[in-house]
């Protein structure tokens, strides 16, 4: 019938049939794995539903298939605090490692795991564990009220995580809607349970589950990033995280993510947990049918066995089994220890591993001092992820391994996350490779270094804090300005063993930081693109980032325009200096010689040239220079540039057409002062949005203020 002729409620009574008929025809598709009409005919109900509903939109409902792709962009995700706290799973990576878990869970209990009595899901009572494939995804909760779909979120960190309703409903695989409770008894029935035993229509019911991409998704997208010149993916899981956290839902769409439903946060009446898996499917979620209940380890152990053979026949990635004791009554009493639950573990699949030869050692030293040997290895692709570094842990763990510099390893990203050197190929060796020592003085401040049970220390106290500072001072703004790393990030650096000094940022690959934990891999690429803009830096800036005692940014700015420096191309300024050209400058300037720029006494002086005399500093800068980092010089002052000579300028509050650290370097190109400070001695206080208590000081001391349209004005 034309939609044109038809009334309101012919039109309501033709859009329910619409949405039953394409729901249950997603249903057959994506949970029973039968397709009843094509996609096409499927798509000409999604259109005839969507005209009706464009003609009487008071008639659009949540659950509507239509909106699953709805709502504007959004600007940010909203916080979503979880009923139950969502747990992640300890790993395992042998029989071994398995049975102790066991062992553990028993002696926590208190007795041997028994089959639960039988109850209303007796024939599920003699399995004591639950196998499920391990998807390579990211964890999701589903809430639904008087059985809508009415919220979604992310596990975040187990109690707080973020509501992506929006992308979740572009999910083809998650239901809008739960089924009818007459189809729901049916489904229970033919699955073996009474229906009579569970509450199947809870007033609020919350469901966890997983969602991921299928591998032939994964290599479509792939195919348009390659046909677009943009860069492909590593692998799914990455894809399918960061295509639930867009903030424009039709982004997610285009993505075709597909998702499984595992557990049932809300209490139906189930007592074990592949009742649940039953009940999910029953209720219209979608379960993975590979999973099983199994009665003992040797049944598990060949659950997992046969999946690390045949994985690869599978349309999704996996990268383990998880066992979970079936009786939820076991499992609740067991809880959780950390971040997870005593009664479930993952186990892993053997580690992705790759051979690479380890290039150098470094010694990094860590927030409380402790000296961590780091392997710098030749870059190696593990598991989708191109790797240059892997911590060694200590000396006794290098002594175990055998290992030399220059030796072929065997480096392994143990449950596709960390990565480390699993062996050392000794029938490799050439008789080039050399042996490795500990060092007895501290990389940072070279004090002693003591041993403290397995771990080397340094013996000064502040070492650790100080050398976070350092870092910390060398990506500030006024240096480096490298954004993206900041004190949580550096220090994440420092205790993985990516970082020994400074000058190991600029070496960083994507991969060395996409494998630390809560790290992706667009994350890492961000990083390490801004690392990369950063590697040209200007003079003053490249003094006063290397944290020299007493060199702050005027001095740094005033030594950067007094002295002399070779540069590439025969101009004494306004070209590039190589690193190694400045500290031969310095190193060839007695103190007295410093004395003569403007503004510099003795200490200071005496402070720049002891730390161009001392042989780590150089190394440091030497370090540097390989890694590509390129100075700048600051142009030649003209007549026209000396036009703020001797004028000192303070700025407050924020500027419009520039930044701050801008307004700073202009004026000192232009012959003037930034300070930090108003007194008597400043000329100008410029005034910018929301300006701070300079401004107040200023009009006390009756220093002139000017905005930011005279500031230009001045500096034109």
């Amino acid at each position: 019938m034309p939609k044109s002729e038809l009334t309101k409620a012919q039109a309501r009574e033709r859009i329910a049939h619409l949405k039953t008929t394409i729901n249950h025809y997603r249903r057959s598709r994506l949970v029973l794995d039968k397709e009843l009409i094509s996609p096409e005919a499927e798509d000409a109900l999604k259109k005839e539903l969507f005209d009706l509903e464009t003609q009487f939109p008071d008639l659009v409902t949540p659950d509507s298939p239509t909106q699953r792709v709805g709502g504007a962009p959004l600007k940010e995700f909203k916080k979503v605090r979880h009923e139950v706290r969502m747990t992640s799973f300890n790993d395992a990576f042998s029989e071994e490692d398995v049975r102790e878990w066991l062992e553990r869970l028993e002696n926590y209990l208190g007795h041997k795991l028994q089959p639960a009595k039988a109850g209303h899901a007796a024939a599920l009572h003699e399995k004591l564990f639950y196998c499920e494939l391990k998807i390579d995804g990211l964890a999701i909760e589903l809430e639904y009220e008087r059985g809508a779909f009415v919220r979604g979120s992310t596990r975040g960190d187990g109690m707080i995580g973020e509501d992506v309703t929006q992308n979740l409903k572009t999910v083809d695989a998650i239901p809008l809607a739960l089924l009818p409770r007459e189809e729901t008894e049916k489904n229970l029935k033919a699955a073996g349970l009474k229906p009579g035993n569970y509450d199947l229509a809870p007033e609020r019911l919350v469901v966890r589950g997983e969602v991921f991409l299928t591998k032939r998704e994964f290599e479509r997208i792939n195919k348009e990033q390659e046909k677009s010149g943009a860069k492909t993916y590593a692998n799914p899981r990455n894809i399918a995280a960061g295509s639930i956290r867009q903030l424009d839902p039709k982004i997610t769409a285009s993505r075709r993510l597909d998702s499984f439903q595992y557990d049932i946060v809300t209490e139906l009446g189930q007592t074990m947990h592949e009742e649940e898996h039953l009940l999910l499917a029953a209720m219209g979620f979608r379960t993975n049918p590979n999973n099983k209940g199994v009665a003992n380890l040797d049944e598990v152990f060949a659950f997992r066995e046969y999946w690390a053979k045949h994985r690869e026949r599978l349309a999704y990635e996996i990268d383990g089994t998880v066992i979970i004791a079936n009786e939820n009554a076991v499992f609740d009493r067991a809880g959780i220890i950390g971040k997870a639950p005593r009664a479930a573990i993952a186990y892993k699949f053997a580690a992705r591993e790759a051979t690479t030869v380890v290039e150098d050692i470094k010694v990094q030293v860590g927030r409380t001092g402790a000296l961590t040997p780091v392997a710098v290895m030749r870059p190696v692709s593990v598991g989708g992820i191109t790797i240059t570094r892997a911590t060694l842990h200590n000396a006794d763990e290098i002594e175990r391994l055998g290992l030399k510099i220059g030796d072929t390893v065997v480096i392994s990203r143990a449950g596709d996350v960390i990565p480390q050197v699993m062996k050392v190929l000794k029938e490799m060796r050439t008789g080039k490779e050399k042996a490795f020592k500990m060092p007895t003085r501290c990389p940072v401040d070279g004090s002693s270094v003591v041993r403290e049970g397995v771990v080397a220390r340094c013996s000064s106290p502040s070492c650790g804090a100080r050398h976070r500072e350092e870092l910390r001072h060398f990506v500030a703004r006024p240096a480096f300005n490298i954004e993206g790393i900041g004190p949580k990030i550096l220090d994440k650096f420092l205790d993985e063993g990516l970082i020994a000094d400074a000058a190991d940022i600029f070496t960083l690959k994507a991969g060395d930081i996409a494998t630390l934990e809560r790290f992706g891999e667009k994350s890492a690429e961000n990083i390490v693109s801004e690392i990369a803009e950063k590697k040209r830096i200007t003079l003053p800036r490249f003094l006063y980032a290397l944290g020299i005692l007493h060199v702050g940014e005027e001095t740094a700015n005033d030594l950067a325009r007094h002295l002399e420096f070779p540069s590439h191309g025969g101009a004494a300024h306004g070209g590039k200096v190589a690193i190694s050209d400045v500290a031969k400058t310095f190193r060839s300037l007695s103190a007295e010689d410093l004395q003569n720029v403007q503004d510099i006494g003795p200490v200071v002086a005496k402070s720049i040239h002891d730390w161009f005399h001392e042989e780590r500093n150089m190394r440091f800068l030497g370090r540097l220079e390989k890694a590509g980092v390129e100075v700048e010089l600051p142009p030649r002052r003209t007549a026209h540039a000396r036009k703020l000579d001797g004028k000192q300028f303070v700025f407050t509050g924020s500027l419009a057409s520039m930044t701050r650290e801008a307004a700073k370097e202009r004026v000192r190109e232009l012959g003037g002062e930034a300070s930090e400070s108003v007194s008597k001695n400043t000329d100008y206080v410029v005034v910018g949005l929301e300006p701070g208590s300079k401004y107040e000081k200023a009009k006390k001391l009756g220093v002139k203020t000017i905005n930011e349209k005279e500031f230009l004005e001045l500096i034109k």
